[in-house]
């Protein structure tokens, strides 16, 4: 299990903390898109507090979408993830290439000004939906600002995403830690002294530490458990007959033109970038089962 979520609590579960190794499915990611490295480094973050969120909702069908719109030139990223630790998302921009800023890549910089959507599909009438505006556009910041203001709770998010020379990704993860409403000053001050003095994900992560070893360093001294683990994995449901559905849906007339154009039509999926492929007297199929 080379990718997988940590979740843990601390000080007689006055602290909830999840951490995740997200290495391959960021470069699954990478690679599914295309994307430059800053655009690695934006989708690989969002992908990783995505997923660690996605494992925080309660029921399997539970479905988590973090949007970001953003005035920068990668233009956007979407990100969806579920309780199992499936996840899939994609940049709007894929190719977009920036200086670095101090040595790093500029993620803030691809993102720019915007806003960050958090939508969770719990099966009910309504999806639950929060917003918030971007703090920094280095994600990690924006996700503590979304959980302080939108669900009212303290967190600490880290995220990272180290690139190779080569440009594929070396290594990303992060970590999630959340204080409850009855947390002693004390446990609060401790856990506050030990964040302001951790490395940085991506030293963490390049070091060799697992998941485990990030979080026992955030909650050091303030007896940690891990409660469960599970693994995380670069997850698209797409398939031919999901695509033939969406093109059903877009009606007769549409579907009348593709086929009047007397040319097979190519679809690809957004998250994952699989094409499909249909005939013209495939579309002819899909006229008759839209009428």
């Amino acid at each position: 299990m080379n990718d997988y979520i940590v979740r843990a609590t601390a000080a007689n579960a006055q602290i909830r903390a999840f951490a995740a190794a997200t290495t391959e499915l960021t470069e699954q990611a990478r690679v599914h898109h295309g994307t430059s490295p800053v655009a690695t480094a934006a989708l690989g973050r969002l992908l990783t507090g995505g997923v660690m969120m996605g494992s925080m909702m309660k029921n399997p069908m539970d479905v988590l979408t973090l949007q970001i719109h953003c005035s920068g030139p990668i233009n956007g990223l979407t990100v969806t993830a579920d309780a199992s630790g499936g996840v899939k998302g994609y940049v709007n921009v894929p190719d977009v290439i920036l200086p670095p800023k101090n040595g790093k890549l500029d993620v803030g910089g691809a993102l720019g000004q915007g806003i960050l959507n958090v939508i969770k599909d719990m099966g009910l009438k309504e999806p639950y939906a929060g917003q918030t505006i971007l703090q920094t556009g280095e994600i990690a910041e924006d996700l503590t600002y979304y959980f302080a203001t939108s669900e009212q709770i303290p967190s600490s998010v880290g995220l990272g995403v180290l690139m190779e020379k080569n440009n594929t990704v070396r290594c990303a993860g992060g970590f999630i830690i959340q204080v409850m409403p009855f947390i002693e000053e004390e446990v609060l001050v401790k856990l506050e002294e030990n964040v302001s003095k951790i490395q940085s994900v991506t030293s963490m992560l390049d070091n060799g530490h697992t998941p485990e070893e990030m979080l026992s360093q955030v909650l050091e001294g303030l007896d940690m458990e891990v409660t469960d683990t599970l693994p995380a994995k670069f997850d698209c449901n797409c398939s031919k007959d999901r695509i033939e559905k969406a093109i059903i849906s877009i009606g007769k007339k549409d579907i009348q033109e593709m086929i009047d154009d007397g040319e097979s039509i190519e679809v690809k999926c957004h998250f994952c970038n699989t094409a499909y492929h249909f005939t013209v007297d495939e579309l002819q199929v899909l006229l008759e089962k839209s009428r």
